[in-house]
């Protein structure tokens, strides 16, 4: 399997009004995964068959983008870096951020069981789509595998941080947060929670503090740009390692969305618990109403929300 090629261009001739809304809508829904602490948009795009063009994509902004810009001007420096494309993502991501934070919010705060049912279900189902694209498996893929899980499960077992909110610092977050966001497997929300800035940040974008929100940007733009260059190097020439360690990541990741905890530690802020330690519990061991066919269902849900990606995704990729 070849992740990158030279289609871009192609692609950029031949879409019409609806093929960029389907973007659109893509993008949509990898706002909504990235919303959520643990769930990460670049599984979205990779099931959506958009990330290949994502990264390359964006990969292309740099240096020679500015000198296309000078030379030829800004129409081909567009095209140069498949603006259109961005541009289409952007929004759907955009919209779906600014609209779903609050709703996202209030779900895991009131329903944390069957919101994290769902995901579970969704990101279980992305470990066979994402594992499948490596078509000879050997030991030393299996270790690189395994190593990725160990490494993800031990980051979902890091206790928040506590850290003073400044502009540098939240520069730092949106630049790891955003590193994350385009990895399969790895949730840039969930970075964000472990670093101490994620009800920081929620609560920017519900009292629209745009001073924290531009820090914020000014951090992912920058780290996007470095982040995606690297990684489309990694695609071109250790595919499968790449793949591979993806693949465990996900796998890993899984302790941190499982729907059934008990709370180690915690503390009032405001009059509401904030979690500090928790562990994953059989759903029989959980301490409250498990929900447990509700959550079954909104699981299946999950999965299939997947395979109906991948299946969109086979029969016309836009």
């Amino acid at each position: 399997m070849v992740i990158f090629g030279n289609s871009n261009d192609n692609l950029s001739m031949v879409r019409n009004l609806k093929n960029y809304l389907v973007i659109t809508l893509k993008g949509i829904a990898m706002g909504a995964a990235d919303v959520v602490p643990g769930v990460s948009g670049g599984t979205i795009a990779f099931v959506a068959g958009i990330y290949e063009e994502l990264i390359d994509t964006i990969s292309k902004i740099n240096f020679g983008a500015i000198r296309i810009l000078k030379k030829k001007g800004f129409i081909q420096a567009w095209k140069h870096i498949n603006g259109n494309f961005l541009l289409a993502l952007g929004i759907g991501i955009f919209i779906s951020i600014l609209s779903l934070a609050k709703v996202i919010k209030y779900l895991i705060e009131n329903e944390a069981v069957l919101v994290w049912s769902f995901f579970f279900g969704l990101v279980l189902a992305s470990v066979f789509y994402i594992g499948k694209q490596i078509q000879r498996w050997n030991l030393g893929l299996i270790i690189i595998l395994l190593a990725g899980a160990i490494a993800a499960f031990y980051i979902t077992k890091i206790p928040p941080q506590q850290t003073e909110i400044t502009n540098i610092f939240i520069f730092f977050s949106g630049a790891l947060a955003i590193c994350a966001m385009i990895l399969p497997g790895i949730s840039g929300s969930f970075i964000l929670l472990l670093l101490g800035a994620y009800k920081p940040v929620l609560d920017a974008i519900h009292d629209k503090n745009y001073n924290l929100l531009f820090f914020l940007g000014l951090g992912a733009v920058i780290g996007l740009l470095s982040f995606s260059k690297l990684l489309k190097w990694l695609f071109d020439h250790y595919e499968r390692l790449t793949l591979a360690v993806l693949t465990g990541f996900i796998i890993g990741s899984l302790n941190k969305i499982w729907p059934w905890k008990k709370v180690l530690d915690y503390e009032m802020i405001d009059g509401k618990m904030k979690v500090l330690r928790e562990e994953s519990v059989s759903p029989f061991a959980f301490e409250g109403d498990n929900r447990l066919l509700l959550a079954i269902g909104l699981f299946l849900i999950g999965m299939g929300s997947i395979f109906l990606l991948e299946q969109l995704a086979k029969k016309k990729k836009v």
